[in-house]
């Protein structure tokens, strides 16, 4: 380090070196920090970039490493804007959140169609002691093979479509949920818990897709996810838990219908990111956990299964009194 700051000192040109490095560190901040105004109409970028908007931050020691072969205090200096945009955003999930005691595990998985193990994951997924667990992307042939391996842990299920929902508690007032996709991807049921009764809603949002001709296609996803958002601010019951691949992150405005009524546990009460797919290098949580009325109090991913997804569990509190 002395060597270094004695090679820059008394050089002039150490303001003069590293401008487009530096200007590259301004729009990184600025891309960061008004994510929210880059437009969906061209492919839907802006849904693009927030899915994956963490990632940038990978992009500011790259960007500190140029600035440091080119000798360049003002690229020093302009990254600070980066490396603060990034911490203000995304500084929080950095930190453990995870807390102690609650009175409810749930967990969700999308188990995959094309899972080559339905019995083993099933039975993964019950070792977490969820007291409900949801599974999404259940095929016709794979439901009777969940239901032998759930059966023991779990006395009451309903599968509408292809999701479905296992519970150690009674479930009530079972119905799909219309999101708009012609076929059901999604259902509530009313869940009595021995703290009282609770809303629970399982949802399978269609996928996206990034093509090179058309960009990050959500179209059909952004119009379930308003209906779902309806069905949820419908709901009578104060006390709402929400599981399901949304096909989409928090940072997806395209999900605003669904996200600014509800609470992510991971975001309140996880430790990291809490990245769910693709399961093989996991960059983004697209699996989600989020609850209305309800105190989150720890949330974590679980191991990985024999599907492309990870499965994710939470534990939250319903008391909220305190």
């Amino acid at each position: 380090m002395n060597r270094l700051v004695a090679g820059w000192r008394g050089d002039p040109r150490i303001w003069r070196r590293g401008i487009v490095v530096a200007a590259l560190a301004v729009i990184l901040a600025l891309v960061m920090l008004l994510h929210s105004r880059i437009p969906n109409r061209i492919g839907n970028l802006g849904s693009l970039t927030e899915t994956f908007l963490p990632w940038l931050g990978l992009l500011i020691p790259l960007l500190l490493l140029l600035a440091l072969v080119r000798k360049s205090a003002t690229a020093l200096i302009a990254l600070i804007l980066p490396v603060a945009v990034w911490l203000n955003l995304f500084g929080g999930l950095l930190t453990d959140k995870t807390g102690s005691g609650g009175d409810l595990t749930v967990a969700t998985h999308n188990v995959n169609a094309d899972n080559p193990d339905p019995s083993g994951t099933a039975r993964d997924v019950a070792a977490s002691g969820a007291d409900v667990v949801a599974l999404e992307e259940l095929t016709a042939s794979a439901v009777p093979v969940y239901e032998k391996a759930l059966a023991s842990t779990y006395k009451y299920h309903s599968v509408q479509g292809t999701v479905g929902l296992w519970s150690k508690y009674p479930m009530a007032g079972v119905k799909p949920v219309d999101i708009k996709l012609g076929w059901t991807r999604a259902m509530r049921a009313t869940v009595t818990t021995p703290e009282g009764r609770i809303a629970v809603y399982v949802a399978h949002l269609p996928s996206v897709r990034v093509k090179l001709e058309a960009g990050f296609t959500a179209r059909q996803r952004d119009k379930s996810a308003n209906a779902l958002g309806e069905a949820i601010a419908d709901e009578k019951l104060p006390r709402k838990i929400l599981l399901g691949d949304l096909n989409g992150t928090m940072n997806d405005r395209s999900l605003n219908a669904v996200t600014a009524q509800m609470r992510s546990t991971q975001g309140a009460a996880g430790s990291g990111f809490g990245f769910s797919w693709p399961a093989s290098f996991p960059m983004a949580r697209i699996d989600q956990i989020m609850v209305q009325g309800i105190e989150p109090v720890s949330s974590w991913t679980l191991p990985r299964t024999g599907s492309d997804h990870l499965p994710i569990a939470a534990r939250v509190s319903l008391d909220t009194s305190s």
